[in-house]
């Protein structure tokens, strides 16, 4: 049996019966790319996992059934309704980081992994802060996420899955308890500014009075250092002047003994000792002194004196 085209019915047959055999021999040929696994059924039940590379199956008897990320997720989780120990309700959203481990326990483990992880952190997440009081949730991040890793990882391993970390992305208390952490706040920051003036008050008067006290010690050293030089100045005035009376004194000796030597070199008389007398009076009658001794004999020394005149005038 012919076509219009002149070519036998039973050679088109046979090319179609090859096109579809090369289609579905195609089709039986897989191909694994990186980071990722296939779970593989034979006649509905589990055959075996694939790795990277490439798989072939059976046809109409294996089926690819799951395709499974193995790389990293991570999940955002809508906020979550949580009452403190101190009966304080807030919200608090949570991040889980999560990564399959077995693709055959996350294809049979869980219907749906993502739900189950969303409620099992909802969950996690209400008995742990059931126990905490407001102040202790707002400063204790990690300890609760540290919490959660751990229960969401022990609960997670049959499912083929493993919690990397948790954490929590914000926590949203009530608006009146935030307008009183607002003020709390506040508070505390003009008590520290309040303390922090005082202090700096309190130094500076400290470096003031060190101030004043180095500087009062640095006066009493220069007043001290003035007197010492004072003092050694009017002593070496004083020694120079002792000096010069020292040398002046030996100068009036030296010449009242060159005087004696020359009276006793000349041989003198007793004449001249008086007349050495008389003058000796009268210096010490141009003195201060209120009283004058006049020797018995002035008037024998007063004819003397005028004798000696005559003679010299003859």
């Amino acid at each position: 049996m012919n076509n219009g085209a002149g070519i036998p019915f039973g050679a088109i047959l046979v090319v179609i019966l090859v096109i579809l055999v090369l289609m579905i021999l195609a089709s039986c040929v897989k191909i694994v790319p990186q980071a990722q696994a296939f779970v593989v059924e034979r006649l509905g039940g589990y055959q075996s996992t694939w790795d990277v590379g490439m798989h072939f199956k059976l046809p109409f008897i294996d089926r690819v059934a799951r395709r499974v990320n193995l790389k990293e997720q991570v999940v955002d989780f809508d906020p979550q309704a949580v009452i403190t120990k101190d009966n304080v309700t807030m919200q608090i959203d949570t991040v889980v980081f999560f990564q399959i481990t077995d693709p055959k326990l996350f294809a049979y483990g869980v219907e749906n992994p993502i739900m189950a992880i969303e409620n099992l952190t909802a969950t996690t997440l209400r008995n742990i802060i059931g126990d905490m009081e407001l102040d202790q949730t707002l400063t204790s991040r990690e300890v609760i996420n540290t919490s959660m890793r751990a229960t969401l990882d022990v609960a997670t391993d049959p499912w083929g899955i493993k919690v990397n970390r948790v954490e929590l992305k914000n926590i949203l208390p009530p608006s009146q308890i935030v307008d009183a952490m607002e003020k709390q706040m506040k508070a505390e920051r003009e008590r520290r500014e309040a303390i922090l003036k005082a202090e700096g008050e309190k130094k500076s008067s400290i470096l003031v009075a060190e101030g004043n006290k180095q500087s009062a010690i640095l006066d009493a050293e220069a007043e001290k250092q003035a007197a010492i030089l004072r003092a050694e100045a009017e002593k070496e005035k004083m020694i120079r002047e002792a000096e010069g009376q020292a040398e002046a004194i030996l100068k009036v000796q030296q010449a009242k003994a060159e005087g004696i030597r020359l009276i006793k070199e000349a041989a003198a008389d007793q004449t001249v000792l008086t007349l050495k007398s008389f003058e000796t009076l009268e210096k010490v009658a141009d003195g201060q002194s209120t009283k004058i001794i006049i020797p018995s004999d002035l008037q024998n020394v007063a004819g003397m004196i005028k004798t000696v005149t005559e003679v010299a005038k003859d």
